[in-house]
């Protein structure tokens, strides 16, 4: 008797790598990027030409426009990477070579294409941030053509009813302004935890899952009950059974509204919980969400722009409100974080075969022995000037004792405290030896994960890897971090692991001493911490030690808070 072909059930829940906490139920909706237009075409004639180069010019000058204004009319995070898509519609070389082709006869829309091919194989080969930056470029190109071909911008629909977004990837300009009201959720196949979706669905307090490599079959208009902190998307629960979940969930919501710090956890033990800014403005937002001071100022801004190292006193201005916003809390500088995901051309080198390996962070110094001296010159004079005496300043990429001796010499000829980040391994199996030189260290959980697993941070394909809550990463975390108990070193945490509320308390149950967030993620970091002992959070932080993986470790630690 021949046998039946059985059909594959059809599954009902589906898992991602959970980015944002919360629970959302709404229909899904999903945005596509637009169809690419043929990569052939016949000639343009000669005389034609130059009408078609200014046809160009004039689309992107027009897109760069739009997103300039955008960038312009939000804050934080969302502003910065909108002015960063501005600036490459606006860049100069891509532009010449879209506007060469045209000129030896390719129509503009497929010059378009084609340059940006090359600029993608560019950016992919140089890696780091060049290589995450082939999204927004393809996200200029779409829109560029579309505007050639006379037709609206691509972008996310604009819905009647609250929804849950599905998307292959989105872009910062796709992310930057979605409206919370409508969008109460975002799943997507790609991206990782610490993508710039990731980033602004915090931002936003919106449930976040990405690399779900398996929705694409869950249709438009199929409701959905996504848990950002689980990592599922069920299509089989109940109305009722979501509306209850949703329900338990505000709460959750509710807590994290009125919490105003300061941080400490449920049995009054106090949590030194700080900020990661950039400049002023995100200083004072920090300030105004709760922040007992700044545990990680990135220095980046003044020298990324810059076609010249900034001077001393342009650091200085560029440095001075962090001081007006934190005259009497601690402040941790971060020196020039170049190379690798950001680039300066002063400061490293180019071409780098693996620039993720390359000259960068306290590296560029080989090169520029200057840049340091002056950066550091410029922050404590800074301090000195404003009298401020808790002013920290740690080196990212350190990797070698002798390396650590050198940098704490600098900084303590200048009267500041000396601390280096704990990025590379060879940092953390020699913590105690690090312990010896410097005052504090911070641990800087995403390039830790990413060196320690040996996944690119920024690949779509390799996102379960760059999980914060992968079992080796976490156990050099739990090592640096008695290493500190046993030595007095204060030991902080600044990376994406201490923005997850849940793994921040796992992370205090290790025995860090202090974390540091994005001014958006604070609150949600003090609700949650508020809700355990130490004790708990110390029982937590011995279960995640035997996980066999990121989902295992999850489990471990939510099995200990009983959520």
């Amino acid at each position: 008797m021949a046998k039946v072909a059985q059909e594959k059930p059809e599954q009902t829940v589906l898992y991602g790598t959970p980015v944002v906490d919360g629970i959302a139920y709404a229909p899904v909706v999903w945005t596509r990027r637009p169809p690419i237009p043929d990569l052939t075409s016949p000639d343009l004639p000669e005389e034609r030409r130059g009408e078609e180069a200014k046809k160009f010019t004039q689309a992107a000058d027009e897109v760069t426009a739009k997103l300039q204004e955008r960038a312009d009319s939000t804050t934080g995070h969302a502003a910065a990477l909108l002015s960063v898509t501005a600036s490459i519609a606006s860049d100069p070389a891509w532009r010449k070579e879209v506007t060469r082709m045209i000129r030896r006869g390719t129509p503009a829309v497929q010059a378009t294409m084609h340059a940006t091919d090359r600029f993608v194989t560019k950016f992919e080969k140089a890696g780091g941030i060049l290589a995450e930056r082939t999204t927004d470029l393809r996200d200029v190109r779409d829109r560029v053509i579309a505007k050639l071909l006379g037709r609206e911008e691509p972008g996310i629909p604009t819905p009647s009813e609250r929804v849950v977004l599905f998307a292959d990837e989105l872009t910062p300009a796709d992310t930057a302004d979605l409206d919370p009201t409508l969008f109460v959720a975002i799943v997507t196949q790609l991206g990782g935890p610490t993508s710039h979706t990731s980033i602004i669905a915090r931002q936003l307090g919106l449930p976040c899952i990405v690399a779900a490599r398996d929705i694409s079959n869950i249709h438009e208009g199929t409701y959905v009950l996504v848990d950002g902190q689980r990592g599922t998307i069920r299509t089989d629960a109940t109305p009722e059974e979501a509306q209850r979940r949703v329900d338990a969930d505000r709460e959750r919501v509710e807590l994290i509204q009125k919490w105003a710090g300061p941080a400490q956890l449920a049995d009054g033990t106090p949590v030194e919980l700080l900020t990661n800014v950039r400049d002023g403005d995100t200083a004072r937002d920090g300030r105004s969400v709760g922040a007992q001071g700044v545990g990680l100022l990135r220095t980046e801004l003044c020298f990324l722009g810059a076609s010249a190292e900034p001077t001393v006193e342009q650091q200085r201005a560029l440095y001075q409100p962090a001081f007006d916003a934190f005259p009497h809390s601690k402040i941790v500088f971060r020196t020039l974080d170049a190379g690798s995901d950001k680039p300066v051309p002063y400061a490293t080198l180019t071409d780098e075969a693996n620039p993720a390996l390359g000259v960068r962070g306290l590296r560029t110094s080989g090169h520029n022995p200057g840049l340091l001296l002056h950066q550091l010159d410029a922050i404590a004079q800074c301090a000195h000037a404003a009298n401020h005496e808790d002013t920290w300043v740690m080196a990212p990429m350190i990797s070698t004792i002798p390396e650590a001796e050198w940098f704490t010499k600098l900084v303590h000829e200048r009267g500041l405290k000396a601390g280096i980040m704990v990025e590379v391994p060879s940092v953390a199996v020699l913590i105690d030896q690090f312990m010896e030189i410097v005052d504090f260290v911070s641990v800087g959980t995403n390039d830790l994960t990413q060196y320690v697993m040996a996944a690119d941070r920024l690949s779509a394909d390799l996102a379960e890897y760059s999980d914060p809550w992968q079992p080796a990463a976490l156990a050099l975390i739990s090592n640096v971090a008695r290493a500190g108990i046993r030595s007095g070193t204060p030991v902080g945490v600044c990376g994406e692991a201490a923005a997850d509320p849940l793994l921040s308390c796992v992370l205090v149950g290790m025995g860090v001493t202090s974390l540091s967030v994005a001014p958006p993620a604070l609150k949600a970091v003090g609700a949650q911490l508020s809700q355990f002992t130490l004790e708990q959070c110390q029982e937590a932080a011995r279960a995640v030690r035997a996980a066999r993986d990121q989902g295992d470790a999850r489990h471990r630690a939510r099995r200990i808070f009983e959520i």
